[in-house]
């Protein structure tokens, strides 16, 4: 499978959301339910462009045959005390898992974050999605606490395992 793994431009707008409003609905795992995502293409625009324009952000897209496939953003801290710090928010269609994407996404992140002198990575992960931890700890992602009931799935209580990786 031959997929391009690049970083975000403002004409991907579009597609960033088709491929969000997808995984919205083929996963329980990313954090909206199906039709609560409300983002406006213009809005999308605009928040592409603000993470584009921070030093310590980017959104990297796995893209196949002219589609997104997925992607991952990579937020920066906002102040000088957590500048060094990424927060890490991944989704990879459901047909396209188990090719390696997630792992080359996270490949090209810590090496933009290294380049731009950054020091933490970190997210969070609901305690079912197995898969998404075991690329995570493969990543050197190490589980740092557990947000007990910080989400509610189908009437449920899930639980959140906090994860962070240092870079040296």
């Amino acid at each position: 499978m031959n997929i391009t793994i690049r970083t975000i431009t403002v004409d991907d707008a579009d597609s960033l959301l088709k491929l969000q409003h997808q995984l919205d609905r083929e996963t329980k795992f990313m954090l909206l339910e199906p039709g609560e995502r409300t983002t406006t293409l213009e809005k999308a625009r605009e928040n592409i462009q603000r993470v584009l324009d921070q030093p310590n952000g980017t959104i990297l897209v796995a893209e196949h045959e002219g589609k997104l496939v997925g992607y991952l953003y990579a937020n920066g801290g906002g102040a000088r005390r957590n500048a060094h710090t990424l927060y890490l928010v991944i989704g990879i269609l459901q047909a396209y898992t188990g090719h390696g994407i997630g792992t080359r996404l996270f490949e090209q992140l810590e090496k933009w974050a290294r380049e731009k002198g950054l020091h933490r990575m970190e997210l969070g992960v609901m305690t079912a999605n197995t898969a998404g931890i075991a690329l995570y700890s493969k990543m050197g992602f190490v589980i740092e606490g557990t947000r007990k009931h910080a989400y509610r799935v189908d009437g449920e209580w899930v639980d959140e395992l906090m994860m962070g990786k240092i870079l040296d």
